[in-house]
């Protein structure tokens, strides 16, 4: 199981923009620290918890942040409707596209996705694949 995912930030107010347009949404909450930005999901009292965690940082060595070559997170959402908004709603917050929601050929019927990069250039997608929504074909 994965417990948190990390990635690099040299201007974490930026980064907070990108990111509270649309983990909010999903169910995130945050937490600020001198440490960077601290994305997590709420827990039941006398509960596990439920991960993974996701952390926006600043390097630990000092040097520049960078993007993964192939590297990519995935968050999921409700359905097709939360992809798109959650989508424009990171554009807007200062995002990069790197493909418009839709089907793609490559992926099952009903795996209904969006890709960006955040402000440093991390790869993200917002992926939907409800089976209660119409699939590529449908």
């Amino acid at each position: 199981m994965i417990a948190y995912v990390t990635v690099g930030a040299d201007d974490i107010a930026r980064a907070k923009r990108f990111y509270n347009a649309m983990l909010p949404a999903l169910g995130y909450s945050l937490k600020e620290g001198p440490e960077g930005l601290s994305y997590d999901l709420p827990v039941e009292v006398g509960q596990r918890p439920v991960l993974p965690d996701f952390y926006v940082k600043p390097t630990f060595d000092g040097r520049p942040a960078s993007a993964g070559n192939g590297a990519m997170v995935a968050f999921e959402a409700l359905n097709q409707n939360q992809v798109r908004d959650l989508h424009a709603a990171a554009l807007e917050a200062g995002g990069a596209d790197e493909g418009q929601p839709g089907f793609r050929a490559a992926y099952g019927p009903s795996f209904y996705v969006g890709y960006l990069r955040d402000p440093q250039g991390n790869k993200i997608a917002l992926f939907s694949s409800n089976p209660n929504e119409p699939g590529r074909d449908g």
